[in-house]
């Protein structure tokens, strides 16, 4: 592979605002979902084009014109962890603004998910593949692990450009009635979740914080076996957006 190539690659890598893609699925995403794909390495182009033309076909074409192909032991140097399919990318992640915008847009027809001082990364991957499986306007993180983080990006599958995706403080939220998951809420299953409404998740060992619980317009809980500590963060978020999607019209 050309130097030109990996001085490129490491100068993209610097600039403000540019995310590793990691993973074939993940660049499938990114490119479905309308991501400014600046660069793609691979360990293997035709392994890359045959998984393209087997799981993206539609893709196919464009890939087979953006991917480089470099040795394993290049890969590994620029990419901590090498994602199995062998491909990696960078793309723009979307202005902090223009994410702001679409969080605080109205009407809004599906709520939005608000995750409190997420530690997590995975975790916080899993919820924004949810998230845009599902359909939400969007995900926003309050504290200071950034949901761009590449290894957010990795569990999400790329699905960060299928949503809006974005940080705020607890005093800064988007507009609406704030639902927020506790045991000592209402049970779910009666409650009408509105497509305005923030779904507020906490950490599994504390909840919430007393603050963002004082926000609350109303407290959700969802049914548990006793002497069970918690569910999954992840977890409770799927059941929770199925619970909001069953109620809406098919």
């Amino acid at each position: 592979m050309p130097q030109e190539h990996l001085d490129r690659w490491y100068a993209l890598r610097a600039e403000p605002g540019v995310v590793l893609i990691d993973g074939f699925h993940a660049l499938k995403h990114a490119l479905r979902f309308g991501a400014d794909v600046l660069a793609v390495l691979t360990a293997d182009k035709a392994a890359a084009l045959a998984l393209a033309h087997k799981l993206a076909p539609d893709l196919a074409g464009a890939l087979d014109i953006l991917v480089v192909e470099v040795s394993p032991q290049v890969l590994a140097q620029l990419v901590p962890r090498p994602h199995p399919t062998g491909v990696a990318a960078l793309a723009l992640r979307p202005e902090a603004e223009l994410v702001a915008a679409a969080l605080r847009s109205e009407p809004r027809q599906a709520p939005i998910v608000l995750l409190e001082n997420p530690r997590h990364l995975g975790n916080i991957g899993a919820v924004i593949r949810l998230a845009a499986g599902f359909g939400v306007t969007g995900v926003v993180t309050t504290g200071d692990v950034d949901p761009w983080n590449p290894a957010v990006v990795r569990g999400s599958a790329g699905l960060h450009f299928a949503t809006a995706v974005g940080r705020a403080d607890l005093a800064e939220l988007p507009p609406g009635p704030v639902h927020v998951l506790d045991p000592d809420g209402e049970d779910i299953r009666d409650v009408d979740l509105p497509d305005r409404a923030l779904l507020a998740f906490g950490s599994e060992r504390h909840g919430v914080s007393p603050e963002l619980r004082a926000a609350a317009s109303r407290l959700v809980a969802i049914p548990m076996r006793p002497q069970v500590s918690s569910f999954n963060l992840a977890t409770s978020v799927a059941m929770t957006l199925f619970h909001w999607m069953s109620t809406r019209p098919r």
